[in-house]
């Protein structure tokens, strides 16, 4: 994991396109989630690393679109598409999720399950299959996806590296 120079990074609500031999990469999921959508014959591939499940939940008028999963998987899925994916090629693995805080209202000790439900949604109504997933738990992740091998590595704080 973490070998090639040629890694493109997502920040904390942000979004990018890599194709191959280009990795890309998210740090600091915690309730967050990871999710990486690909087209494995175009070895194009688009992460997203979601903060909110719904943009209701904005405060503020101006929308960051890559903060919530129901305003940035659409525009992650466009963008995919703009750089030659097919719709019906498009896969995705999530990860993420966690129950971070274990104190607070129910809404904010529950948003990482809130957020792991909002990205599956999103990925249900434009009909992109989940290939692998590893969410939940109360630890932090970060992962790097390769779309030659389609392969997501998760690392979780204390933990051995996952291949997905």
């Amino acid at each position: 994991m973490f070998r090639r120079t040629d890694v493109i990074r997502v920040g904390i609500a942000d979004m990018n396109i890599v194709k191959e031999p280009q990795l890309i990469r998210t740090s600091g999921l915690g309730s967050c989630v990871g999710v990486v959508i690909y087209d494995p014959m175009k070895k194009v591939a688009g992460m997203i690393h979601v903060m909110l499940p719904d943009s209701t939940l904005g405060k503020s008028t101006k929308v960051n679109i890559a903060k919530f999963a129901d305003t940035g998987i659409p525009a992650l899925i466009e963008q995919l598409e703009g750089e030659g994916a097919r719709r019906f090629s498009l896969r995705a693995k999530i990860a993420g999720g966690a129950q971070m805080f274990q104190f607070g209202s129910e809404d904010t000790v529950r948003i990482g399950p809130r957020n792991v439900a909002a990205v599956k949604e999103q990925l249900r109504k434009f009909s992109i299959p989940i290939i692998a997933e590893d969410t939940g738990g109360s630890k932090g992740r970060t992962i790097e996806f390769d779309p030659v091998t389609t392969k997501l590595n998760v690392l979780t704080v204390n933990e051995v590296t996952k291949e997905i």
